[in-house]
């Protein structure tokens, strides 16, 4: 993870994941092994006329954690009863209990009439493999790509937004220009530093997104076979900072396979966990020179009018006829590492 990304203090969030039994299942969680991300989408709301302008907000949910899945949350009304949503009593969702929370996605999960939203849920896997890319791209381009995703995916299902308003991700004026330039059909966009505590409407986008992650992670399968009754779910509060986290990376991980895939991998404090205590396995290839002395696979197929001496020799050496009287020779690799090919065991 970048360091200009790093989250500042695991007590950005609550202090623990230490998550009840409760019994409040949203929709939008999952009920499989959470190996790719997706995304949940409402209808739209049955209040909603055609062509009637709507107000959107975009937050987020478990972007510094290293443990469990990154949530974006969007939330719409019509512009005009924008007053009767704040009404409903929404507040950013750090600052509220989590019963708090599953009660305010209750509530709006009983106005269909009113509220549309939709969450789009990044999996640790897809998390870590963006990161590790050879080509830059870290997490803020990922979190604005997913944001730009849900509004894309909003108009195209005929949602006439006028008004947007996002928390920021890296620098605010920066971002809205880059919003603003991709989307000029929405007459106001807003992007600004903790949004969800001004904007009512960001604040709703703020509860689906964070009690769709919470439960997620409290039904947390693992991908992993047997791992349900050896691995401890007391994660501290997932943040990299946190020392009950660190001290759960340290008890569960292999020494050679590394983390069960609620991990993000790419994480700097599970890579230099890795690197300390795991088991230091090295893979040798071919190096560049004796690659280029291995002739090329096309000079198998040669036609007989193009063959001269050298394809000739080549294509008897590497053909599949070769016998005692007419070895192959053995791939590079496999000298180097000293292997022997398993018919002659």
């Amino acid at each position: 993870m970048d360091p200009e990304e790093e989250p500042n203090s695991f007590e950005m969030e609550e202090a623990e994941l230490t998550l009840s039994n409760s019994a409040f299942r949203p929709p939008s969680g999952i009920k499989s092994a959470l190996l790719k991300s997706y995304t949940y989408t409402t209808p739209l709301p049955t209040g909603l006329e055609p062509e009637q302008e709507c107000i959107l907000g975009v937050d987020e949910a478990g972007r510094g954690p290293v443990l469990g899945p990154m949530v974006y949350g969007i939330c719409y009304c019509p512009l005009s009863k924008k007053d009767e949503l704040a009404k409903l009593g929404f507040a950013d969702s750090k600052t509220l209990k989590e019963d708090a929370r599953d009660n305010l996605l209750e509530v709006i999960m009983s106005r269909p009439d009113l509220i549309g939203w939709s969450v789009r849920v990044l999996s640790p896997m897809d998390i870590s493999n963006s990161m590790l890319r050879k080509e830059k791209y870290g997490l803020n381009a990922l979190a604005h790509d997913t944001t730009i995703q849900l509004i894309r995916e909003t108009l195209a299902s005929g949602v006439n937004l006028k008004e947007v308003y996002v928390d920021t991700v890296g620098p605010p004026e920066t971002y809205q220009r880059k919003l603003e330039n991709l989307f000029p059909s929405i007459t106001k966009i807003v992007v600004a530093k903790k949004a969800d505590s001004k904007y009512p409407i960001v604040s709703a986008a703020s509860i689906c997104a964070k009690v769709t992650r919470d439960d997620v992670l409290r039904h947390w399968i693992f991908a992993e076979n047997g791992m349900e009754d050896i691995i401890s779910r007391e994660f501290g509060s997932g943040y990299p900072s946190d020392p009950k986290t660190k001290a759960w990376l340290r008890s569960n991980m292999d020494p050679i396979f590394g983390y069960p895939n609620i991990v993000r991998f790419s994480w700097e404090t599970c890579k230099t966990l890795l690197e300390t205590s795991g088991t230091s396995v090295q893979w040798q290839v071919p190096d560049d020179d004796a690659s280029k002395a291995q002739p090329r696979i096309t000079a198998l197929f040669a036609s007989s009018n193009d063959e001269n001496g050298v394809l000739a020799q080549q294509r008897r050496q590497y053909s599949t006829f070769a016998c005692k009287s007419n070895p192959r020779p053995r791939p590079q690799i496999m000298q180097d590492m000293a292997l022997r090919n398993a018919i002659d065991f």
